[in-house]
């Protein structure tokens, strides 16, 4: 606990991949008062042809008691 899961296009590098896993580690330990053992961080990559399908419509649309922070694009629809 907790287990956060970033899913997002392809074409980050791994480096990156690892560090955005790492930032968002070290916040949830700062803000959810948790050990840093206790987090772990998965990446998914979805090609954008996907993107509606398995993300939008699932887990961003009509999701509001779920969703805590929208994207720009999210709020416009």
């Amino acid at each position: 606990m907790p287990h956060i899961i970033v899913k997002l296009y392809p074409g980050r590098t791994e480096e990156q991949k690892i560090s955005l896993a790492e930032q968002i580690a070290k916040d949830v330990v700062t803000i959810a008062k948790c050990p840093e053992e206790a987090v772990s961080v998965a990446i998914e990559e979805v090609e954008p042809e996907r993107w509606n399908e398995e993300v939008y419509k699932p887990y961003i649309l009509n999701n509001d008691s779920n969703l805590y922070k929208k994207s720009a694009k999210t709020l416009s629809k």
